[in-house]
């Protein structure tokens, strides 16, 4: 009760002091609560009022005094209360002290422990430690001592090597020491040297491999051209391409190349010197060059040395091949064993993955003498993975074996004829096994376009050859030697050319063109005199023609019998039997009835004659096939020109053109337009396919010969289109029944029937007339419109319905036309 009372006793007395002394912000220095706390009017002493100020001063200062002893006496208060902890704080220093001395020795005697374990159990244990790390440090400088021996010795065991002509071997030395030197004796003096030595030996020994490819493919191109088609020397070829590949010399194809284009120079001039000595009339002290001796031979002796030319060029490509094969399965081995190399690095990475995350680094963090203490244990443990990579890579056959003494068997050595690189044995075409280096680092894309190169070299083995082959012809072909021969010597040409062509293509897999453009060259020639002799023909017949049925001769139906039966030829003569054989009115193709003109008959001998060339010159297919499709584009012109557009009033003297010669036209185009479709399956058999795009002449052709016939039958439908026009604009509805008109159109429409009926087949009179009837449907609603006739019953509907009834009849009793459906109710208008 006594605490309470005191308690709000000191309440009531702090409540006395401003709020503004007990704000945890109160600082003096702040203008707002200095002026707050000390007022300046208590300390201004002007004008007269100093008695009074001086007093209010006086007064400040006693009630900030009362302040502080108020705020004083809560303290004493407040410690009052809180003595006993302050005495039980001091107390316990002292005993804190006490624990602070206690712990002192207690840590001294642990130090003075620890030294004595130190001394008896660690010191002897770090000293074996030293001891074999020192150990092993003296192994590797043995290691490397002998390894700087084996590097000394690398000169003359890579010119003992250059020796016998192993530049592999040389090249694989070279590349281990140089590696060596890098990377394990990098800074020794003695060898500072070395390493540019090497690299000007190993630029002579490119040098040298280069000349010894030259020397070898003069040596393999100009062998005798016998049979013979083996590789010469495989062995000294797989070891040259090696090395060239190693050293990334990819352009020794070029010099192969080169010796290629000479060879096949001095082929084609030996030929001919072999020639010209065998012909006693040419003189060959007057004449002196070889290309004139060449002209004076008759085109059997010529034609023997051509083919005795392609004969030579033929040995001589499968030469070429062989040999490139033997080099494209090198290259192709090369990059078969970059695959499997990147396969093992893979898999190698992943088991040292492994072994690293398997490590024992228990004590790796306690250091001596600048170096992990566990160093000391796991060197044992590395250094053998190491020389399970290393020794993979440098031991050889006649390496020594490391000291047995050794802790860990650090890198061994290797010997001076020994390569650093993993090697893997493989089979080249021939017998003869390869060793491919690892260190061939050309990348994929390389060795594949290098493949492609070896591809693309044989492309042009080929070429030149037909180039050579080319310029012999036109050499020959100077004094029009060429043109002056008739069509079965030019066959005979053809054909050996052809044959020469399908033989590199076998030999080499790619046409070259060259010859072939030649061939088709001097083809163009006779083509041309072909079709022009052939088109002036067609154009007389044209000229001629009356367009008049024509009777058919047996042969022409013999003719059209074998195209039946898939022989596009022209057939033999039969002697005696088709002489009494009567000609047909009709020609009968796959039992269908077609009634021409006698030109058309002579086109379609023409037609097969441009067939059967074809087949003797293979080579004119493309040109024949533009030349015979302007044949056609021309009969169909020029007959649109003859009888649509009435020509043949003037050049024939006809009268006018009659719905019968435009039926007969229509029918022969038709005859036509049946042969197109084997006439391209002919031509398409014949064609290579990227040529096939030639074809679309004939869907060009068959939609102008469709059109031509659409054309006729629009011209037969405008013909009765005017009549009923004409005649119908005079319809009158009344007696007699028929009426004249009804009369006059009927007599018409038998006409135009007996004129097309038979030239026509039934189903196209049928649709013709189809056609004709909703002509005259169209005009006479548009007449009963205009007398406004209507279906309605009364008088003048049933004249009208008599009179139609009288067409309908008759219409539907003329030949084929029975089944017509004329639907007559269309003639009304609908009633609205």
């Amino acid at each position: 009760m006594k605490n309470l009372i005191c308690y709000d006793k000191s309440r009531t007395d702090l409540e006395q002091v401003p709020k503004i002394f007990m704000k945890p912000d109160f600082a003096l220095d702040d203008s707002l609560t200095f002026n707050s706390v000390l007022p300046w009017s208590h300390f201004n002493t002007a004008g007269g009022k100093g008695n009074r100020d001086a007093a209010s001063s006086k007064l400040l200062q006693e009630k900030l005094s009362h302040y502080l002893d108020i705020v004083e006496v809560n303290i004493a208060h407040q410690i009052s209360l809180r003595s006993e902890a302050f005495f039980h704080a001091m107390t316990s220093q002292h005993e804190l002290q006490d624990y602070l001395k206690k712990t002192s020795q207690a840590v001294k005697m642990l130090r003075d422990k620890i030294a004595q374990i130190d001394k008896v159990m660690c010191e002897g244990s770090l000293h074996i430690l030293r001891l074999a790390l020192t150990r092993n440090n003296c192994v590797k400088v043995y290691n490397k001592l002998k390894l700087m021996a084996t590097v000394h010795q690398t000169q003359p065991t890579v010119q003992v090597l250059l020796s016998t002509s192993e530049f592999v071997g040389a090249l694989d030395l070279i590349a281990t020491t140089q590696e060596v030197l890098q990377q394990e004796l990098q800074g020794i003096h003695s060898f500072r040297h070395l390493g540019s030595q090497l690299c000007e030996l190993e630029k002579l020994i490119d040098k040298m491999m280069i000349a010894e490819f030259s020397t070898y493919s003069h040596s393999d191109l100009n062998r005798p051209l016998e049979d013979d088609c083996q590789v010469l020397e495989e062995e000294r070829l797989v070891s040259l391409v090696f090395g060239l590949l190693k050293q990334r010399k990819l352009n020794f194809l070029e010099i192969y190349g080169e010796k290629m284009i000479i060879t096949a120079k001095n082929i084609i001039k030996q030929c001919v010197i072999n020639k010209v000595s065998q012909i006693e009339e040419i003189d060959t002290d007057v004449v002196v060059k070889l290309a004139d001796q060449m002209r004076m031979l008759n085109f059997p002796q010529w034609f023997e040395l051509l083919k005795d030319i392609f004969s030579k060029f033929t040995i001589f490509l499968q030469r070429v091949k062989a040999t490139l094969n033997i080099i494209h399965s090198v290259v192709l081995s090369v990059l078969d064993k970059n695959q499997r190399t990147r396969e093992l690095e893979e898999i190698s990475q992943q088991k040292n993955a492994a072994k690293d995350n398997t490590l024992d680094t228990e004590v790796a963090y306690l250091i001596h003498e600048g170096m992990f203490i566990s160093d000391a244990f796991t060197e044992g443990e590395l250094t053998p993975v190491a020389v399970d990579t290393t020794s993979q890579r440098n031991a050889s056959p006649n390496s020594e074996p490391c000291s047995s003494d050794s802790v860990s068997e650090p890198e061994c050595t290797t010997d001076s004829s020994s390569s650093k690189e993993q090697t893997a044995s493989s089979a080249i075409p021939g017998g003869v096994d390869i060793l491919v280096s690892e260190d061939m680092r050309l990348t994929d894309s390389e060795l594949g376009k290098l493949a492609n190169n070896i591809q693309e070299l044989l492309y042009s083995a080929s070429d030149i050859c037909h180039d050579r082959a080319v310029k012999f012809l036109m050499s020959r072909a100077k004094d029009g030697f060429l043109e002056k021969l008739n069509s079965m010597e030019f066959i005979t040409l053809s054909r050996l050319m052809e044959t020469f062509i399908l033989d590199t293509e076998q030999i080499c897999g790619r046409k070259s063109m060259s010859l072939l453009g030649a061939l088709q060259s001097q083809a163009n020639k006779f083509v041309n005199r072909f079709h022009e002799e052939r088109k002036t023909k067609l154009s007389l017949l044209l000229d001629n023609e009356r367009w008049k049925q024509a009777d058919v001769p047996a042969e022409f139906q013999d003719l059209v019998d074998s195209i039946s039966d898939g022989k596009i030829a022209l057939p033999e003569k039969k002697s005696g039997a088709t002489e009494e054989r009567k000609p047909a009115e009709v020609l009968i193709v796959e039992g269908q009835q077609y009634a021409v003109v006698g030109t058309v008959l002579l086109l379609i001998r023409i037609i097969l004659e441009y067939c059967q060339c074809v087949d003797n010159i293979p080579s004119v297919t493309t040109d024949m096939l533009t030349r015979l499709s302007d044949l056609l584009k021309y009969f169909n012109s020029r007959s649109c020109q003859l009888v649509l557009g009435a020509g043949a009033l003037q050049v024939v003297g006809l009268k006018t053109i009659t719905t019968k010669n435009l039926a007969l036209s229509s029918r022969c185009l038709q005859l036509i337009v049946h042969y197109i479709p084997v006439i391209r399956a002919h031509f398409e058999a014949r064609l290579p396919p990227k040529q096939y795009s030639m074809l679309r002449h004939f869907d060009h052709i068959t939609k102008d010969y469709h059109d031509h016939i659409a054309e006729i039958s629009a011209k037969l439908v405008a013909i009765m289109d005017s009549l009923f026009d004409k005649l119908l604009s005079k319809y009158e509805v009344k007696a007699p029944v028929p009426s004249a008109c009804f009369r006059n159109i009927c007599k018409q429409m038998t006409k135009m029937h007996e004129a097309i009926f038979d030239l026509l087949p039934e189903e196209q009179t049928q649709m013709l007339f189809l056609r004709i009837n909703a002509s005259y449907k169209l005009h006479l609603k548009k007449q009963l419109s205009h007398l406004n006739v209507i279906n309605d019953g009364g008088p003048q509907n049933g004249l009208v319905t008599a009179d139609v009834a009288f067409y309908t009849g008759n219409l539907q009793a003329l030949k084929g036309l029975k089944d017509l459906d004329l639907n007559m109710a269309e003639i009304w208008e609908q009633k609205r």
